[in-house]
């Protein structure tokens, strides 16, 4: 169902839009919270380890417990209206432009639309596309999520109005040079493997086997997320940290902050300071929100479509007829 289908085509450009940006925001309610200590693990310049004093967070559940009884249950939904935008319009985009992209590259070109190859080229041009779209939304997000208490910014609007009148337009672009960098490996290689899974397990399960399906859907997508989040996982740390830039006055709370000349300063400080295993910080939470989120996201986009095909059947129209 994912991608341009020559054989059995039933859903639009529009509907497939339309089926993106509801998988990404049922995906993002269930997410939040992964996300958000992904955020504060990322920004955090002291090692994650309990034998570090300076350290404010040292894992996944101390970090919980510690949000949690600073900020509140609410907390671990920081930035969640700037989120649902970002996530509604990314899956709007992604998906409205990878089916185009599929068709496109069966019709002009000798590939075919189910080949993992063209998936793995139009799932990461797809991506960008959206991306860039959505950046400003990208970067209000990791500004709700990493602020502290007293709040810096009090809601969507003082922070748009705030951060354009200190910072300039162009603040709402930060990081996008490692989004695109970024981008572009995470989401082919995840459209990549999703396609070669879901062949792999049609080769092992039977075909007549349908009641699996979704279940398949879900597995295929939190394997595919998974492994793609982990090759590309240092370019998201360079992201964020290159966001907040800017914003280092909210982050006193949390301990160290920097500021980053561009994107290979950030690379050369964090390399210098904190070693290698800086571009791994908060990899735990952001892998589980990658097995979760990417496997959400394909599983309620494949739903969707496959309900929308179902409202359009024969048999559908014959059983309102009736």
């Amino acid at each position: 169902m994912v991608g341009y289908d020559p054989e059995g085509r039933c859903v639009s450009t529009a509907e497939a839009a339309a089926a993106g940006s509801a998988s990404g925001l049922v995906t993002r309610v269930l997410v939040s919270p992964l996300d958000v200590l992904k955020i504060r693990f990322q920004l955090q310049i002291e090692q994650l380890s309990s034998r570090n004093p300076t350290a404010k967070y040292h894992g996944i559940l101390q970090a919980v417990q510690r949000i949690f009884r600073e900020e509140g249950l609410t907390a671990f939904w920081k930035g969640h209206v700037p989120a649902q935008f970002l996530s509604v319009g990314f899956g709007a985009v992604q998906f409205m432009t990878f089916e185009r992209l599929t068709e496109l590259m069966h019709n002009v070109t000798s590939f075919q639309a189910r080949d993992s190859l063209v998936h793995l080229v139009c799932g990461g041009l797809a991506a960008c596309t959206a991306s860039v779209a959505v950046q400003p939304v990208d970067t209000l997000r990791t500004r709700f999520a990493a602020q502290g208490e007293p709040k810096i910014y009090l809601n969507l609007r003082h922070a748009v109005v705030t951060m354009y009148q200190t910072e300039g337009p162009w603040t709402f672009y930060r990081g996008l040079t490692p989004t695109l960098i970024a981008i572009f490996p995470y989401a082919g290689l995840q459209f990549f493997f999703y396609n070669i899974l879901q062949q792999f397990s049609k080769w092992v399960i039977p075909a007549e086997a349908k009641n699996g399906a979704s279940v398949r859907n879900l597995v295929c997508g939190s394997c595919a997320g998974v492994v793609s989040k982990s090759l590309t996982y240092p370019l998201d740390v360079v992201k964020k940290r290159l966001q907040v830039g800017g914003f280092e006055h909210a982050r006193a709370a949390f301990g160290q902050v920097r500021t980053y000349g561009g994107f290979l300063d950030c690379v050369r400080q964090i390399m210098r300071e904190e070693g290698p295993g800086g571009f791994f910080k908060g990899l735990s939470p952001s892998l589980l929100k990658a097995a979760f989120s990417s496997g959400l996201i394909f599983f309620w986009y494949e739903l969707f479509c496959s309900l929308l095909c179902t409202m359009k059947s024969p048999k559908s129209t014959k059983r309102k007829e009736g």
